[in-house]
């Protein structure tokens, strides 16, 4: 894992009156703020994310990075992660930090992430919300990546373990998180998002089937939606040529915001 020295923290109060100091990176600069929001169970040092931050701050645009409470450095317990609660963490981040526009980046259930903080901008900061990046963006996975003896056990209060291909720990679905998500699914209808979005899947992606981003593309209102498929790309997207495709999808939706700047 990446060890990062540049790490900052904020209090952020949760709605059950609960505060917890939420481990962040933030760097200043030019354009529209790019948010970096991780999968379930990874963290600000992922690669995609490190990368993402470098190449900013290298070129001088603003950029920020987090772990949600639960995550990384981020004070909580895991267990008690919930989309809505890690949504509140990333509004209150980019309310303290983004002073114009964002570009929302969202790795797999970052994705669903990304599109449950950009609904909650576009109501109550029209205008803030400048594009969106999915990276095998997986919105409604409590739904269709369970099967019906899983939900049943989600549903009776039990936790789903499952093999994690990324390291020797099972992999764990609280059943706090899984209701909190089967109350926030997308899919079935229209998402009322008219900005910029760009989403990259693998084809070869074991996690989240790549027709989840055709979906998703389906159902966003916006007229300016694209989907790159890497045939030959996993789950992570994390080669250098993935990262490649992933920085230069986010300079290319950034240009004209700076252009216009200048």
């Amino acid at each position: 894992m990446t060890q990062l020295s540049d790490i900052a923290f904020l209090p952020v109060t949760h709605s059950d009156g609960t505060t917890r100091a939420i481990a962040h990176r933030f760097t200043p600069g030019d354009g529209p703020t790019i948010v970096f929001l991780p999968g379930y169970m990874s963290d600000m040092a992922g690669s995609k994310a490190t990368a993402l931050f470098d190449w900013a701050r290298a070129r001088g645009h603003a950029c920020l990075c987090l772990d949600y409470s639960g995550c990384g450095q981020s004070e909580g317990l895991f267990a008690e992660g919930k989309l809505t609660r890690w949504q509140g963490e990333v509004l209150a981040l980019i309310a303290a930090r983004c002073s114009g526009p964002v570009v929302l980046v969202g790795s797999s259930m970052g994705g669903w992430l990304m599109l449950l903080v950009a609904l909650a901008l576009e109501a109550k900061s029209p205008g803030k919300l400048a594009a969106l990046v999915g990276i095998a963006a997986a919105p409604d996975f409590t739904d269709w990546g369970f099967g019906h003896d899983d939900k049943a056990r989600l549903a009776s209060g039990k936790i789903v373990l499952e093999d994690n291909p990324y390291g020797p720990d099972p992999n764990p679905t609280h059943p706090g998180f899984w209701a909190d998500g089967q109350g926030r699914l997308l899919l079935g209808a229209e998402i009322p998002l008219d900005c910029p979005v760009r989403l990259l899947h693998g084809q070869a992606d074991a996690d989240v089937p790549w027709e989840i981003s055709t979906r998703l593309a389906a159902a966003l209102r916006s007229g300016d939606v694209q989907v790159t498929l890497i045939k030959d790309g996993d789950h992570r997207l994390s080669r250098e040529a993935d990262i490649a495709l992933l920085l230069a999808t986010v300079s290319a939706l950034l240009a004209p915001t700076l252009t216009a700047d200048t």
